[in-house]
């Protein structure tokens, strides 16, 4: 079995897949409709455990947050694995929903969010590109800083 060009990205880059990404409750992981595949909101969990909880807190290093996005991001990628066979399968990213768990007032919360955009523009170039809501909420599933949710288009 040959590795595909973006798990080759995800390589160069000192990442990889998480073994699993667990659902917390009765939903799918995602739903192909046509060229679409909505991929359901993960949490910054590895394997079912919370790396990152919420909310944002006095000192908050906003580097953390980035990462706590970008494992999100992983999440979302073996969920397109799982789903499609292959993370080349993407032939675009289109769109990204960010949520932040952040007090009142907390202003920064999209630029944690980047720490997800980042991650799909490095492997998909320009074709990572794509439009985004970043917004704060109270809480989150167990607790979690981050979540994303993502719709990309397959080949």
């Amino acid at each position: 079995m040959s590795i595909c060009a973006i798990e080759s990205r995800l390589s160069a880059m000192g990442l990889a897949l998480p073994p699993s990404a667990p659902s917390r409750a009765l939903f799918l992981p995602g739903k192909i409709s046509g060229k679409l595949l909505f991929l359901s909101g993960q949490i910054c969990e590895w394997e079912g455990v919370p790396q990152y909880c919420g909310p944002v807190g006095e000192g908050f290093d906003l580097a953390e947050g980035q990462a706590a996005a970008r494992m999100c991001a992983l999440n979302l990628l073996f969920s397109i694995k799982a789903l499609t066979g292959s993370l080349d399968s993407v032939a675009e990213v289109i769109r990204l929903g960010g949520f932040v768990a952040a007090p009142p007032g907390y202003g920064e919360g999209p630029f944690i969010v980047n720490g997800a955009s980042q991650m799909f523009i490095d492997l998909y170039g320009e074709a990572g590109r794509h439009a985004r809501t970043a917004v704060n909420v109270a809480s989150l599933p167990a607790n979690a800083l981050v979540e994303v949710e993502a719709v990309v288009e397959l080949r």
